[in-house]
C-alpha cells in the first residue's frame, strides 16, 4: 500500500517495472503506471540494459515501497535527471540485474575531456583516474581531440578504457601558429559532441588543461539537466607560454581573459599540488574560492604486473653493462631541463677522478619524443650535440617514446632518478621512482618539494650541475645508502601517495558533485588536502 508519499495513478501508454526482491524468478512483473513524484511526472520504460536511468535520487522515494522497488528503465535516457532537481538523498537498493545488495548506489557515468592524449604526465594522471574510477565502480570513458594509437599509453588502445577521438581532423595549429587557440577550438567541438551527440550522457565530466569547454558543457539537455563539471587544473595555461612581442601578448589578451572565467564555471576545481594552488590563487584573482589539493599517483598494480611477468628481463633496451644506471624521464622539451643532467654527468666525471667508478656509469634520458612538434625535434639535436660536445658519448644514451614496460625497466635497475625541471607543477616521475625504492634527486622547487625528502628519500638539489654531480658521486660511493633513501621513499609513497589512496579520492570527489548533501566516507579524503 502507497500513501502520499509516491502517488501512482494506472495510464496504460507509460509502464514502468516492478522487481521484487522476495521472489526469485529473473523475470520481473510488469504493469502500466505513471508515477507523480513531488508534482515531476516520469515516464518510466521497460527496457533494463541502461544504467543512465538507475539514478539514486529519483529512486529513493521508491525505497518506502513495502512490495518492492521501482527500477527505471531507458525508454527515456534522461529521467536519471529528474532526481537531480528534486534533491533526494540516496539509499541501499536491492537490485535485479546481479549487482549485489550491499551497494550503495548505480553505476555511474564519468566522462573524461583531454585535448590530446599522448604520453606525458597530464595524460598518465588523465589515464589512472580514469582507471581509478572503474575500479570502484563507475562507468568512465575518455573523449579526446587527438589519439595516436602508436603514440599512447596502453590502457588506452587495449580496451581497458573507452577512448572517444572527437576532431582529429582539427590541426594542431595553423601554419606552426595559434596552438592555444586551436586547442580551445578543438576542446570546444570535443565538449559539444560529447554533451549534445553522443550517447555517453555523464553524471560528471573532468576536463582539465583546457577550460573554454565548460560553458558548453552547461547548455541545457533534456529535462533542462546537464553534467557537473569538475576542472583538474595542471597549471594555468597562461604561464605555460611567453609573450616576447606585442601582437603575440594581444593574441593572448582574450585567451587568458576567457581561461580565468570559463575556469570559475566549474562545479568543482582541484590542482595537483600545494605549489599549483599558489600559483592558481596568484593568477587567476577574480576566481574567491581555494582549490583542493588532489595529489596524482600511479597505477601501481601496472608496475607489478610488468614486474611478476619478467617482462623487465627480456626487455629490447639493450641497457649498458654497467653497475650505476642513472636514468632521467622528461619529455623532450627544453622546459624539462634535460641538458642540466647531461652536464651533471660530466661534474660526476671529475667527483670520480681517480677511481674505478666512473667506467661503471651511465644516464639514460627517455621520455615522450613526438615529431610532430619542431620543438621537440629541435630540443633532442640540441642534447645530441650537447653529449658529444661534453664528450660523454659512451656514457649517455636516449630512448624515444618508451612503452610503460621499458620505462618500467629502467627505473627498476636504476641506481636513481635525476629529475631536473623547475618550478614542476607536480612530476609524476618521482613517484614512480619511490615506488620501486629508488633514490630521487631532483631540483629544490615545485612539486618534488612535495613529494621528495631531503636527505630523506632523495636528494633536493640548486639547478646547477655541480650539486646534482656531487649528490650522484655520494649515490654511486655508497650504495647502502643509495638503498636506504629508496627503502624510505617506498614507505613514503605507500603512505601518501598509494594508488589505492588516489582512487578514494577521486571517488569523493565525484561523489561530492553528484550527490553534494550525502555524508563523507572518513576513508574518501585522505588524498585531498585543504591546508
Amino acid at each position: 500500500m502507497i500513501s502520499g508519499y509516491v502517488q501512482c495513478r494506472r495510464r496504460p501508454p507509460y509502464t514502468h517495472t516492478v522487481c521484487t526482491p522476495s521472489i526469485p524468478s529473473t523475470r520481473a512483473e510488469t504493469t502500466s503506471q505513471r508515477v507523480d513524484v513531488d508534482g515531476v511526472y516520469g515516464i518510466i520504460g521497460d527496457d533494463l540494459k541502461s544504467d543512465l536511468a538507475l539514478h539514486p535520487r529519483f529512486l529513493a522515494p521508491f525505497s518506502k515501497l513495502t512490495t518492492g522497488v521501482i527500477v527505471l528503465g531507458s525508454g527515456l535516457k534522461n529521467l536519471n535527471r529528474i532526481g537531480r532537481t528534486l534533491k533526494l538523498k540516496a539509499c541501499p537498493l536491492p537490485w535485479s540485474d546481479g549487482r549485489p545488495a550491499s551497494m550503495e548506489h548505480p553505476k555511474r557515468r564519468i566522462a573524461f575531456i583531454h585535448p590530446d592524449l599522448g604520453l606525458g604526465g597530464a595524460e598518465r594522471l588523465i589515464v589512472d583516474a580514469a582507471m581509478g574510477l572503474k575500479s570502484r565502480g563507475y562507468d568512465v570513458a575518455i573523449f579526446t581531440g587527438y589519439h595516436d594509437r602508436n603514440h599512447a599509453f596502453p590502457e588506452t588502445v587495449n580496451g581497458s578504457l573507452k577512448v572517444v577521438s572527437v576532431g582529429h581532423w582539427i590541426p594542431r595549429s595553423i601554419f606552426g601558429r595559434g596552438v592555444a587557440l586551436m586547442s580551445y577550438f578543438k576542446m570546444t567541438c570535443t565538449a559539444l559532441y560529447l554533451h549534445l551527440f553522443s550517447f555517453f550522457m555523464p553524471d560528471v565530466v573532468v576536463c582539465d588543461q583546457v577550460s573554454a569547454c565548460i560553458p558548453f558543457l552547461k547548455i541545457p539537455r533534456l529535462f533542462f539537466s546537464y553534467p557537473q563539471v569538475l576542472f583538474y587544473c595542471h597549471y594555468p595555461d597562461q604561464l605555460l607560454t611567453t609573450r616576447q612581442t606585442f601582437l603575440k601578448a594581444l593574441y593572448r589578451k582574450p585567451l587568458d581573459f576567457i581561461e580565468e572565467i570559463t575556469t570559475s564555471w566549474a562545479d568543482k576545481i582541484v590542482v595537483n599540488s600545494k605549489f599549483t594552488r599558489g600559483v592558481f590563487s596568484k593568477t587567476f584573482t577574480r576566481i574567491k574560492i581555494t582549490p583542493d589539493v588532489l595529489y596524482p599517483s600511479i597505477n601501481s598494480n601496472l608496475f607489478d604486473e610488468v614486474l611478476r611477468s619478467g617482462t623487465t628481463e627480456k626487455s629490447n633496451l639493450n641497457l649498458p653493462n654497467c653497475r650505476h644506471l642513472f636514468v632521467s624521464l622528461n619529455r623532450f622539451e627544453p622546459k624539462k631541463n634535460i641538458a642540466l643532467a647531461i652536464r651533471a654527468m660530466t661534474k660526476l666525471k671529475s667527483c670520480l677522478t681517480g677511481s674505478d667508478y666512473w667506467n661503471d656509469c651511465h644516464l639514460v634520458i627517455a621520455g615522450g619524443y613526438d615529431p610532430r612538434l619542431e620543438s621537440c625535434v629541435q630540443y633532442l639535436e640540441e642534447l645530441k650535440n650537447l653529449v658529444q660536445k661534453e664528450g660523454l658519448t659512451n656514457h649517455v644514451s636516449f630512448v624515444l617514446s618508451p612503452k610503460d614496460a621499458d620505462k618500467i625497466t629502467l627505473l627498476s635497475q636504476c641506481l636513481a632518478l635525476v629529475y631536473t625541471p623547475s618550478e614542476e607543477h607536480f612530476g609524476i616521475v618521482p613517484l614512480e621512482a619511490m615506488y620501486l625504492g629508488k633514490p630521487v634527486i631532483a631540483v629544490d622547487s615545485g612539486g618534488p618539494r612535495e613529494t621528495v625528502v631531503d636527505s630523506s628519500t632523495g636528494f633536493l638539489c640548486p639547478a646547477i650541475e655541480s650539486h646534482f654531480g656531487v649528490a650522484m658521486a655520494r649515490i654511486v660511493k655508497d650504495p647502502k645508502f643509495a638503498k636506504s633513501l629508496g627503502e624510505r621513499g617506498q614507505t613514503r609513497f605507500q603512505n601518501h601517495f598509494s594508488f589505492d589512496e588516489f582512487s578514494k579520492a577521486w571517488d569523493s570527489v565525484t561523489s561530492d558533485l553528484i550527490i553534494p548533501n550525502e555524508p563523507k566516507n572518513s576513508t574518501g579524503n585522505s588524498h585531498k588536502h585543504r591546508d
